[in-house]
């Protein structure tokens, strides 16, 4: 194994240097999604392609999420810093290329390409900043990268916006140019690591079994309910050739020299469970950043402005209570952390369930706020501890891990509620009384745009009567929300507790740097920490 280490003793001055580049790096990718979803009208207005556009983003999803664990290998293998250069340079390249695509499916394929690097940045970033800190120290550092993704979400759409209507929407792919150079050369300045080179058995077959495997079933996911139906063939045989890729996946794990995902990985309860919870966060995030704007501004009839405000609520206590969890976990550990994160969670979602459909905006502002705040104990004090647990020369797999189940939760989440509110409102439409014949939409996406008269003027009975079946479309949704933080809440007290007391000293950095040192050293065959629980 490669006696790789992060230079722990640099200054207070350059591990901030680092950390301003890491979040540079982080902007990356948390603005991306903000800033192309308001320029979509534009693009397609230039491109066409309608019909294909969802794949502008289902493409970055599906790509990046296939790849995080295969770059959390390959940053134990070789070292943080060449892997995470490696993709903020794809991602810039992916970014040229999307400026100039020429058709939507030219743009389609080089925002795969971004996706490429994409999956190396945040795994990474997050596993830096695992190494750089000590458990003292990761809350507060993880609620400044949190706060990344907190700005994003609120500067990510004005940004998108102003450059599609004044300038181009290409220009929302060249701004990542001098971000993303100002980032390589922060990185590359201040980032040092000792590197030892020695020759690994990549395992290659692996790899491409886990893109495979990871791939179909997220291709299922992202199209079940949507181009096909559930239950039809082309989903039933994409589904069962993820499992049989995935079967084959596990078969060579078990006899590769190095596995791309060793699996222990999946077989410590205390990792189980940490992972299992994180989908559970990506699965609620993304109800929320998908729903909660088309209940403000569908339901409650406030303008795209004032719904973003809403969302941003969510965004701000998130980064805010991130940063507080140290405090707690120091005390009472972490599991125990993310339970009181997924109780206020469960809380905020049983509140969402229980909005009418008349309700003052300030109480939708409030729940949003509080549901940010347990997605901040929750998140934070799951990736410091698996971190805590485990050595240098494994910490990348586990952070590419928990990564991962929150992006599959995300892709799950994205396609379960999607069905759930467009068979709701369909059914709604389908049963309207006669008198509406013809004057009501078909879908959600309509829906949400006639009653903000996007597209056409509404009857004032028509407009009552569609804002009720959204209601309750989203009134569904919000009641999932509420089973999957309840469920969240009995698999974290299903895990073991995970340092129950911890109590850490000045010294803390110089030990933690002898303990990484000496576990460098260890064989690849052994077991990263034999004290974890099973």
């Amino acid at each position: 194994m490669t006696d790789n280490t992060i230079d722990t003793h640099l200054s207070d001055r350059a591990r901030r240097n680092v950390l301003i580049g890491l979040m540079l790096t982080m902007a990356l990718v948390a603005m991306d999604t903000t800033v192309v979803a308001t320029a979509i009208p534009s693009i397609v207005q230039d491109l066409g392609g309608f019909s294909q556009f969802t794949w502008i983003f289902s493409i970055y999803v599906l790509v990046q999420a296939v790849t995080i664990p295969i770059y959390g290998k390959l940053a134990d293998l070789y070292g943080r810093k060449p892997i995470l250069l490696f993709g903020v340079i794809i991602f810039i390249g992916g970014s040229i290329l999307s400026g100039i695509a020429w058709n939507m499916f030219a743009l389609i394929a080089f925002r795969g390409l971004q996706g490429i690097g994409a999956g190396a940045i945040q795994p990474v970033v997050t596993t830096v900043a695992g190494d750089l800190y000590t458990v003292k120290e990761r809350a507060r550092i993880q609620g400044w990268l949190s706060s990344v993704w907190g700005i994003a979400g609120v500067v990510g759409p004005a940004i998108g916006g102003f450059f599609a209507e004044y300038l181009t929407w290409r220009w929302i792919f060249y701004i990542n140019l001098p971000l993303g150079a100002l980032s390589v050369f922060v990185i590359w300045k201040f980032l040092h690591e000792d590197v030892e080179r020695k020759q690994h058995k990549i395992d290659y077959f692996g790899s491409t079994l886990l893109a495979v495997g990871l791939g179909t079933l997220i291709f299922g996911v992202l199209e079940g309910g949507v181009r096909w139906p559930w239950l039809s063939r082309p989903i039933v045989i994409i589904l069962v050739t993820s499992l049989v890729v995935m079967i084959a996946f596990v078969i060579q794990e078990r006899r590769a020299a190095e596995p791309t995902v060793p699996l222990w990985v999946y077989s410590k309860r205390v990792l189980i469970g940490a992972n299992l919870a994180t989908a559970s966060l990506g699965f609620l995030s993304i109800g929320l950043t998908t729903f909660l704007p088309t209940f403000a501004e569908g339901v409650l009839g406030i303008s795209a402005l004032f719904a973003g405000f809403v969302l941003s609520a969510m965004s701000i206590s998130w980064p805010i209570s991130s940063a507080y969890s140290g405090r707690v976990y120091l005390r009472i550990g972490f599991r125990d952390t993310a339970l009181i994160g997924s109780l206020i969670c469960a809380v905020a979602a049983i509140g969402f369930y229980l909005l009418p459909e008349s309700v003052p905006i300030w109480l939708v502002v409030l729940i949003s706020f509080l549901i940010g705040s347990g997605f901040g104990f929750l998140s934070t004090s799951l990736i410091v501890g698996v971190q805590s647990l485990i050595d240098w020369n494994r910490r990348g797999v586990v952070t590419g891990a928990n990564l991962f189940s929150r992006q599959l939760g995300q892709a799950l989440g994205a396609a379960i509620y999607g069905s759930i509110a467009n068979a709701v409102l369909l059914g709604k439409l389908h049963d309207a009384p006669p008198s509406l014949a013809g004057q009501l939409p078909t879908n959600l996406n309509d829906a949400s745009a006639a009653l903000n008269h996007q597209t056409t003027n509404l009857s004032v009975a028509a407009e009552a009567y569609l804002r009720e079946a959204l209601f309750q479309a989203t009134h569904q949704v919000f009641l999932t929300l509420a089973i999957i933080a309840v469920i969240t809440v009995v698999v974290l007290l299903g895990t073991p507790r995970i340092f129950e007391r911890l109590r850490f000293g000045d010294d803390d950095v110089a030990a933690q740097e002898r303990v990484d040192r000496e576990a460098a050293k260890r064989p690849a065959e052994s077991l990263p920490s034999a004290s974890l629980p099973d």
